[in-house]
């Protein structure tokens, strides 16, 4: 491959691909990691830390991607359109910094799911190396732990937008709400959560094994007074669990986030 510029997240999938790139290019691979409103903050500071622990030179890129009409009116191709934008800029740094390659963390599972985004991967001539090896995520999971690497049983993470049904304006009031109300459960001991905006009603997704937590009265308590003080008036929780793409149930596909 000679030099690549990947696109680094800090999720399982992209940290696994830095390391082995790190191994096998040495300082020919460089990180770039997305810094935007739709993106949690805590998933740039997990970048931060592994990206200096395999010892990458790690850079940065600041997308304003609420100045994007097409993508603050998050029709079904909002995916598309945001990976277009964020890859063309990632592009036009590789070329910047005369690097022959750029490289997502794609997975051979990417393949069976409705994934819009990667229609844009395909068109910018993206390199996935994990698909090319046929890597699924079990395997990369696999992999990452006998690598020792932290991200091994990190939870899938996506977009902000995500969160928000198709045909509902994207904003930052919006993706605010989600990522504080998010965080507070989180930091309450559940490791995979989704909040779900429906205007002033929260959808809350965990994991099936978090269901029976979040029925416990206290906890339950302290989630709806955090959901309220920051703006939304009913809480709801999901009792089919957390599953990629429920926002997209009502197309009949799986899409990710």
């Amino acid at each position: 491959m000679g030099s690549v510029l990947i696109a680094y997240s800090g999720g399982v999938d992209s940290t696994f691909l830095l390391k082995i790139a790190r191994e096998e290019l040495g300082d020919r691979v460089i990180a770039v990691t997305v810094k935007s409103e739709i993106h949690h903050p805590g998933e740039i500071t997990d970048a931060k830390k592994m990206a200096q622990k395999f010892k990458v030179k790690h850079l940065f890129i600041d997308i304003d991607i609420l100045s994007n009409k097409e993508f603050v009116n998050n029709s079904k191709e909002r995916c598309y359109i945001c990976k277009k934008g964020i890859f063309k800029r990632i592009s036009e740094m590789a070329k910047e910094l005369h690097l022959n390659f750029v490289a997502d963390g794609s997975n051979y599972d990417d393949f069976g799911d409705y994934r819009p985004g990667m229609k844009a991967v395909r068109e910018l001539k993206i390199r996935s190396p994990l698909q090319e090896a046929l890597l699924t995520k079990d395997d990369i999971r696999l992999l990452s732990k006998e690598m020792d690497l932290p991200t091994w049983n990190k939870p899938s993470n996506s977009c902000l937008a995500a969160r928000i049904p198709y045909g509902d304006e994207i904003t930052l009031e919006k993706l605010k709400r989600i990522e504080q109300a998010e965080s507070f459960i989180h930091h309450l001991g559940i490791e995979q959560v989704r909040v779900r905006y429906y205007n002033k009603l929260a959808k809350i997704e965990v994991g099936e094994k978090d269901l029976l937590l979040l029925m416990e009265k206290d906890l339950r308590k302290k989630i709806i007074a955090k959901l309220k003080k920051i703006g939304f008036i009913y809480a709801a929780l999901d009792l089919q669990g957390y599953r990629t793409g429920s926002m997209n149930e009502e197309l009949g596909q799986k899409v990710e986030d």
